[in-house]
């Protein structure tokens, strides 16, 4: 009984990470694509880094937060 629960709990960390994750990676694609009222050539950081470190982080919170939740839960 107490390794289900640490298993609903190691879930829903990873839940929490994943989720996390896409906001934030959702923030950085905002800042690349200017909707985000910041400049980013002031940082001295090519734009197109900007984007693929965006886009990666968005999309790897993306697929654990999915995986977490599509993944079938053993109820031994």
């Amino acid at each position: 009984m107490e390794e289900q629960s640490s298993q609903n709990k190691k879930r829903f960390i990873l839940l929490l990470v994943g989720l996390i994750d896409s906001l934030l990676g959702g923030a950085v694609l905002l800042l690349y694509f200017e909707i985000l009222p910041f400049d980013l050539s002031s940082l001295g950081i090519p734009r197109w880094v900007v984007g693929l470190i965006g886009g990666l982080w968005f999309l790897t919170g993306f697929v654990v937060f999915l995986y977490q939740l599509t993944r079938p839960q053993s109820d031994e």
